[in-house]
């Protein structure tokens, strides 16, 4: 698969040069420096990915994308500012690396890219310091699963809790909740899951139930049927 690497740093070329050499199916057929480069270097070789930096000297990878003609290649972001993720995936970039570079992350790009067929991203297990992308209406956010307190169901919807927002996206509450790490999170009911670590009290209530408060404030209802495998995943 032919690949062209495009950033205005030399370093971070052959950077990026030296993470795919074990890759013996990636073909390197050019680098770019600037915008006007990478479209020279797309005519000529019509690479199937490149490898784009966001903020080089003049202009940005975004306005390089908006230059393409259609079809696209695939995109895969190479940056050292996590503040341009959102752009990235309205622009369907195939995937987001920020500077330097994991070996793993760029390994999980790459399954991407070689298996697009295989690869279903809602299957994958996120981990404590993944981002996670939301769009509520015309709002973005690109949310770390850490600062996530609160899942409630809404039909084939889920409401979701963090920092002072109450985002309602289209994933069901028991997708997220298989995706969810499950050391971090607890199906406390049918209709909500909790983070363990925005945990600041609980009491007994009704039914051999428990009230939870949460440190935010919003209180769950842990469910008789939970109560106990509750209890001891907090060792109470």
């Amino acid at each position: 698969m032919k690949a062209l690497i495009v950033d205005d740093e030399r370093r971070a070329r052959n950077e990026m040069q030296r993470l795919l050499v074990p890759y013996s199916w990636i073909e390197i057929v050019g680098e770019a420096s600037s915008v006007r480069e990478a479209l020279d270097r797309i005519e000529q070789h019509d690479p199937e990915v490149v490898f784009l930096d966001i903020q080089m000297d003049r202009q940005d990878g975004f306005q390089l994308i908006q230059a393409l003609p259609s079809p696209l290649p695939k995109i895969i972001f190479t940056t050292a500012f996590d503040e341009f993720a959102v752009r990235a995936f309205e622009v369907n970039a195939l995937d987001y690396l920020l500077k330097p570079i994991a070996p793993d992350r760029l390994k999980l790009a790459l399954t991407k890219l070689q298996e697009p067929s295989r690869f279903k991203p809602a299957e994958l297990p996120l981990r404590e310091n993944d981002r996670v992308f939301m769009r509520d209406g015309e709002k973005c956010w690109f949310v770390s699963v850490s600062a996530i307190r609160l899942l409630e169901s809404e039909g084939d919807y889920s409401r979701v809790y963090f920092d002072d927002q109450r985002v309602m996206i289209y994933r069901s509450i028991s997708s997220l909740e298989q995706r969810l790490p499950s050391d971090l999170f607890f199906r406390a009911n049918r209709r909500q899951i909790l983070s363990l670590g925005y945990i600041a009290s609980v009491v007994p209530w009704f039914s051999n139930s428990l009230k939870v408060k949460l440190r935010s404030g919003e209180e769950v209802e842990v469910s008789r049927r939970s109560a106990k495998a509750f209890r001891q995943k907090l060792s109470l």
